[in-house]
């Protein structure tokens, strides 16, 4: 765990019950992320998602355990994270292109103003907005266009670690499957490291490299790293045809349907989450193919 880039070491939060004891809303959440990785986490309301992506964020103090980032302990917000939330959070008095040079002129503050600009416009550019529309303000701008705008100022500001909290939850299926294509284009020409929320399933399985599970709250735990066996590129339209595909979303849908006492009664005491690897395709064609021929030595 502690070789990863992004290292959670025995993560857990707790808050006063208002009688005198703990509530406990997750514990013992040990995970790793490696450079680069597209990480999502899947779990119901109230197991402490939100609060783990605070932490990582540096915009909240866990109860106990540890993270940390290249191996340094993250302590306090930092430039090297960067935030996209469900609700844009844009500044509403700029532009969406000034939106984006605040953060970069915060982050390269060697930069001049052309170059600041023009890696601003760049980004921007890459979800879509171009023209006039970069000089218009949030309130001018459609939600889907605020969030490519919150997007493409995260990008732009180049985090180490950048954190998706459910970015595409206030968004019309069209427009969500849109900005879904964009932002895998923008990851992929970056190759930045992403850890996201999300409660869409069949968007885990499009987007990520890993799912990871958690289990009901209170007293959550992260049970399962389930690997994406379906390889890159991906298309929304051509991903359900994979082989592999129906049998990751049925196994998600599972142990989400289950809840948390099963999982929490088969892995007691494990701190790490159980890898599960599902890949149909690669056992369908190993007992498709004969099994090699037996070598036998020959006495001359």
């Amino acid at each position: 765990m502690g070789s990863s880039f992004l290292s959670i070491e025995k993560l857990s939060q707790r808050y006063p019950d208002g009688k005198g004891g703990e509530f406990t809303v997750f514990e013992d959440a040990s995970f790793g992320i490696e450079k680069g990785e597209f990480v999502c986490i899947l779990g119901h309301s109230g197991c402490g998602k939100s609060t783990i992506m605070n932490i990582l964020a540096g915009l909240a103090e866990p109860s106990s355990g540890v993270v940390k980032m290249d191996g340094f302990a993250v302590s306090g917000p930092s430039l090297d994270r960067g935030v996209v939330f469900q609700n844009y959070s844009l500044l509403p008095w700029l532009s969406a292109l000034k939106n984006v040079t605040f953060g970069v002129a915060a982050r390269f503050p060697d930069w001049d103003k052309a170059k600041v600009i023009e890696h601003s416009t760049a980004f921007l550019a890459k979800v879509g907005l171009k023209g006039d529309t970069i000089h218009r303000k949030p309130s001018q701008l459609s939600g889907g266009m605020r969030q490519r705008v919150s997007i493409a100022r995260a990008f732009a500001n180049e985090p180490k670690l950048l954190l998706l909290d459910e970015p595409f939850g206030a968004l019309d299926a069209l427009t969500r499957g849109t900005i879904q294509d964009e932002l895998i284009k923008v990851w992929s020409d970056t190759d930045q490291t992403v850890f996201m929320i999300t409660h869409d399933i069949d968007e885990a399985i499009l987007l990520a490299d890993r799912i990871l599970l958690m289990t009901n709250g209170p007293m959550a735990r992260v049970a399962e790293s389930v690997e994406i066996t379906i390889p890159r590129p991906r298309n929304r339209a051509e991903i359900v045809e994979h082989p592999n595909y129906y049998a990751i979303r049925n196994h998600l849908v599972q142990f989400l349907s289950r809840g948390s006492t099963e999982v929490v009664a088969s892995s007691e005491g494990a701190n790490s989450p159980t890898t599960v690897r599902i890949d149909v395709e690669s056992d369908a064609q190993a007992e498709a193919e004969p099994p090699a021929p037996r070598l036998l030595a020959v006495e001359g």
